[in-house]
């Protein structure tokens, strides 16, 4: 029997390698990185784009209009995509929290999350500063839904309708409380434009989320909520809260005998939006197949029923359409927030 290293003749022309030369070939070869090969447990995003699992990170808690709305969405996307989007909720901060892990996840097309209003549009101006720049750190993909938010009250407060409610809080500045799911949101500023417009004097309870604040409405430790409709239908249809008005320019199909609050507040809009992004640097594959796969989903008859049956319209653009709108809507939104003098340190 020959040694394990024992030279094997060579042929005549080939060049016969001596035992250190092997050693030295396979050493070099273990010290080279593996260039373009995803890490153990992540897939690297290419056009086979989605090849496991999708996060979905949803900047709220569940319970709320964002979270059904996101469901909705992200099952559709299951059967689309043939692998599972499943949706992780992290909440605080008005939804910074959350949008501050999607920003800081890994750009590999496999975590993705819920942008909107108020961490792309109102957070910019309100806060002094945010653990993300709204443009930079981020991929932008496609919008998602937009959707006005319905004003709601305790059932016990003596009022109908809006100017009722905003006599009683003319009769007893700094009495009455109005609740939003976070600083920064539509809710608050739904409140604060109502502060403005109508020259009342309430105070701001922020909740980490619908579902808390809701909870307190009913409760009678807030007396008013302008959140988004899907939370809030419920609630509004079993006589337990109390509707009053949208806050779109127009009434919406889903509850047709409100009134906008425009129709008694000359000027008052405030409309919620949605969009899909995930980390600045993914990949330009899983991008355009991630954005031609939400439209799909968007657009396919069953997601337009349940949305509208929410009260939310389906909201598909390209990755630039979306950063030119984000772009126009801080523009607009930010002399509210100053005029508010609400701010965040």
């Amino acid at each position: 029997m020959t040694a394990a290293w024992e030279p094997v003749p060579s042929r005549p022309g080939t060049r016969r390698l001596s035992r250190r030369a092997v050693l030295g070939a396979i050493s070099t070869a273990l010290m080279v990185p593996l260039v373009g090969r995803a890490r153990p447990g992540h897939a690297q995003a290419g056009a086979d784009w989605p090849s496991q699992s999708v996060r979905y990170i949803n900047p709220f808690p569940p319970g709320g209009a964002t979270d059904t709305l996101s469901r909705l969405w992200c099952a559709r996307m299951t059967e689309i995509a043939g692998q599972q989007f499943v949706v992780e909720n992290r909440s605080g901060s008005g939804g910074n929290v959350g949008v501050d892990a999607v920003a800081k996840s890994r750009p590999d097309g496999y975590t993705i999350g819920m942008g909107g209003i108020a961490s792309h549009a109102i957070a910019p101006t309100l806060y002094a500063s945010l653990p993300f720049d709204p443009v930079r750190d981020f991929t932008f993909v496609s919008g998602l839904w937009q959707l006005p938010n319905i004003a709601v009250i305790n059932k016990d407060l003596p009022v109908r309708s809006v100017p009722e409610l905003i006599a009683l809080f003319k009769a007893s500045p700094g009495k009455y409380a109005y609740g939003s799911s976070g600083m920064g949101t539509t809710p608050h500023l739904s409140g604060e434009l109502l502060k403005q417009l109508a020259g009342v004097d309430i105070l701001h309870v922020p909740y980490r989320g619908g579902a808390p604040a809701l909870l307190d409405l009913m409760a009678g430790r807030v007396h008013l909520i302008m959140d988004n409709i899907p939370g809030y239908l419920p609630a509004v249809r079993d006589g337990k809260i109390r509707a009053l008005a949208v806050t779109s320019p127009q009434r919406n199909p889903v509850v047709p005998d409100l009134p906008s609050m425009a129709e008694v507040v000359p000027g008052f809009q405030m409309t919620s939006w949605a969009c899909v992004c995930g980390p600045a640097g993914m990949p330009r594959p899983a991008v355009e197949r991630l954005s031609a796969y939400a439209r799909q989903a968007l657009e396919s008859a069953d997601l337009v029923r349940s949305y509208q049956d929410l009260g939310a319209t389906p909201w598909w653009t390209t990755p630039e359409q979306l950063l030119d709108f984000r772009a126009r809507e801080e523009a607009r939104l930010a002399p509210l927030v100053r005029a508010t003098g609400a701010r965040v340190e």
